[in-house]
């Protein structure tokens, strides 16, 4: 095979496990959420819109009731357990073929980052046009229904993907991906212009990812007992399958001491923790607030999350100490944790963020039908999640150095003592 040939098979080979990844979760996910039972043969599009979203894109909510109303929707929020499947096996793919090698040229990485970003932008813009559907509502009894078609108010719902935003953050978000593949992993060859960064970098990246994906095993475990223990099987799977890091990393946050802000109106279930749901529902707070005080107040084991935030910081700190350089001094791996772990609480609370409005309007007569109304909101308080993330990538960063003094450093250990003149 010609070498053109094998670079881009190569990039499409990172693109087809990425997409091939991310199809299946987010298919066997809505299958466990019921949805192969839309109406309309709805269920290709609803994965395909499931996929954008978990990739950056923009999916439209549409609807309307002839000339005399409309339906009002908005939909924000990221399915991150289909989005981690997509970037584990899309970074992975990319970085296999570069293994073997230890320094490679600048051309050479933006070449097969071009490639493989041209054929995601050619898959994405399949998605774009499978991502749409629309639905027909029924707004009460039969006689009802005959009249709104008489008179041309039959509501109508449905979503359609919005291909510019899906493209243009789509490249972004594989961007991003292949970036953070680059940067955690210790084996990924580097242009000799960026080596002198990899040793400030990759330590605390890796020990930040090591952190976000413990997390998310620690949810499948609980998910699991879940599953065993309270029934509801098909529900904990699909929360599983596409909403587990929004959970997990949230926890993280929270085990942090940040904080959340948002409502759910009380008519509507959504699959998320008892704990959870009930701060958020509750009817004297026009805007709750969700941290481990609040959440405490309704299940005391939301202490637990601190602690287990407190070790999970702590290991942190020592993996990126042991990964580093010898030559790396205390003050040096705290600045590194805290700038990681500040970029890492800022990612994921916008990645959790929610949002979601609804409503169906006939005549100014307010909602008809069971199409409901209300609103779901969940940010977080970012500012407050970075200054909290400095604070504990400090403390974690001094105190896993000082753990790791008398581990062997791998790697770069023998370059310091050859420097220092004290042999091999």
């Amino acid at each position: 095979m010609s070498r053109p040939l094998r670079a881009w098979g190569e990039a499409l080979a990172a693109v087809v496990a990425g997409t091939g990844a991310m199809a299946a979760v987010a298919a066997a996910g809505l299958w466990a959420a019921g949805a192969d039972g839309l109406p309309g043969d709805a269920f290709p599009s609803v994965v395909a819109a499931t996929m954008v979203t978990a990739v950056g894109g923009s999916v439209e909510l549409t609807g309307g009731a002839g000339f005399f109303g409309h339906t009002a929707a908005e939909l924000t929020v990221v399915p991150l357990s289909v989005t981690l499947a997509w970037a584990l096996a899309t970074g992975t793919v990319f970085l296999h073929p570069l293994r073997h090698r230890a320094v490679t040229g600048g051309t050479e990485l933006l070449g097969r980052v071009a490639r493989t970003a041209v054929l995601w932008l050619l898959v994405l813009l399949l998605l774009t046009r499978a991502a749409r559907h629309t639905f027909t509502l029924r707004i009460g009894g039969d006689i009802l229904n005959d009249i709104g078609e008489a008179l041309g108010v039959t509501p109508a719902v449905g979503f359609r993907a919005d291909p510019g935003p899906t493209l243009g953050f789509g490249l972004l978000w594989l961007l991003a991906v292949l970036a953070a593949a680059l940067a955690v992993s210790r084996r990924a060859p580097l242009p000799p212009r960026l080596l002198p960064l990899q040793d400030a970098v990759r330590p605390a990246a890796f020990a930040m990812l090591a952190v976000l994906l413990a997390y998310v095993v620690l949810g499948v475990v609980v998910g699991a007992v879940t599953l065993f223990t309270h029934g509801h099987p098909a529900q904990t799977c699909a929360v599983l399958l596409l909403g587990l890091p929004n959970l997990a990393w949230m926890a993280f946050g929270v085990g942090l001491g940040g904080s959340w802000t948002g409502h759910v109106p009380a008519g509507i279930g959504l699959p998320m923790p008892s704990a959870l749901a009930a701060v958020l529902r509750e009817p004297h707070r026009g805007e709750a607030t969700v941290n481990a005080t609040t959440l405490a107040e309704h299940d005391g084991r939301a202490w637990v999350l601190v602690a287990l935030a407190a070790l999970a910081l702590l290991a942190a700190g020592f993996l990126a100490a042991v990964r580093a350089p010898a030559r790396t001094r205390t003050w040096q791996h705290a600045v590194h944790l805290a700038v990681a772990l500040a970029m890492t609480l800022l990612a994921t609370g916008l990645l959790t963020n929610v949002s979601a409005r609804y409503g169906l309007s006939l005549l100014g007569l307010g909602d008809l039908g069971g199409f409901g109304s209300g609103e779901v909101r969940l940010h977080a308080r970012l500012l407050h999640l970075v200054g909290l993330g400095v604070l504990w990538g400090l403390a974690a960063g001094v105190l896993g150095s000082l753990l790791a003094v008398r581990v062997r450093r791998r790697g770069e250990v023998g370059e310091e003592v050859e420097g220092e003149g004290a042999g091999p």
